[in-house]
């Protein structure tokens, strides 16, 4: 009997890769009877970098090329970050499997070389993300920040040389480049409040197709956090280009929400702890919470 082929889809960025080849050594732990073979592309956001993702289209920029290569059937599977993923899902795309999470906050990186008290703050911060910058600028209000867009390489490569100050990026993907020690300082939920799914692997496929494989490789906790954080932002009208923060620390019988929201420039953090079986409705909740406090901070200010 021939052996089973899987194609696993995937960015062409190196980050990209590295996550979908640890993917693939989960899949290979699970059934090593399985041939795996990594198909790699160029897709719509790794191209236009002169942009921001909310001027050319949002995050679903980055799956636009991988979708058709499933739905045409040229790969089986599609491995993307999660945050990079629409919370408003294909039906016949739906992501089968959420494998472990990596660490899901932020962390401000310096030119080589730098500690914390070397910080040159009269250059510009780096970040890619107005959820980042806005709460960036909660902290360090006199700092200026800057749009960056490319790999995180790319970024690391500019920040060396001098165009930043600081860069702003997500540590588990710096963790998964190895290069988790050029992180200067982690920001807490409470500080940076992360992006919804940051830190989650989502494992896309064609409805219906490799369900026991993807039931093995998903981690019911990385599952939950997922789904609770995508039902905040999704609540939050979260395909928009408002700025929005979720996270999930699941401690037993009690989550933890953490959220960021912001319109017309004016953000609110916030928190809400209830139990695990009520998460869906816990999600809608801290929604509306988070709405009605940006309101009346707005209604305050004028």
């Amino acid at each position: 009997m021939k052996p089973q082929r899987i194609r696993i889809g995937s960015r062409a960025s190196r980050l990209a890769v590295i996550q979908s080849e640890w993917v693939m050594q989960q899949i290979h732990q699970i059934a090593p009877e399985i041939q795996l073979e990594l198909v790699t592309m160029q897709t719509t956001g790794d191209k236009i970098l002169h942009k921001t993702l909310d001027q050319i289209g949002g995050k679903g920029l980055f799956l636009k090329e991988l979708d058709a290569a499933l739905l045409a059937n040229e790969v089986d599977l599609c491995v993307h970050s999660l945050k990079d993923v629409p919370v408003l899902e294909n039906p016949a795309l739906p992501i089968g499997a959420y494998p472990k999470r990596a660490p899901a906050c932020d962390g401000m990186v310096l030119p080589k070389q730098q500690s914390f008290a070397d910080w040159n703050q009269s250059l510009p911060v780096g970040s890619a993300s107005s959820r980042r910058t806005l709460q960036f600028q909660m902290q360090y209000p006199a700092c200026t920040v800057h749009p960056i867009r490319g790999n995180v390489l790319t970024r690391l490569e500019k920040l060396d040389r001098g165009e930043y100050g600081a860069l702003i990026l997500a540590e588990a993907g710096l963790q998964r480049l190895g290069l988790e020690h050029r992180i200067t300082r982690r920001f807490s939920p409470a500080e940076i409040v992360p992006a919804a799914g940051q830190g989650i692997l989502a494992v896309q496929g064609r409805a219906g197709e490799y369900t026991d494989l993807l039931q093995r490789l998903n981690d019911p906790q990385a599952a939950f956090c997922a789904k609770i954080e995508r039902a905040v932002s999704k609540a939050l009208n979260g395909d928009c280009t408002a700025p929005i923060g979720a996270y999930a620390d699941l401690q037993g019988e009690h989550v933890t929400l953490y959220g960021f929201y912001a319109e017309d420039g004016v953000g609110i953090k916030s928190t809400l702890t209830g139990s695990v079986t009520q998460a869906e409705s816990l999600a809608n909740t801290f929604a509306e919470q988070l709405k009605q406090q940006v309101q009346a901070k707005k209604e305050a200010m004028l």
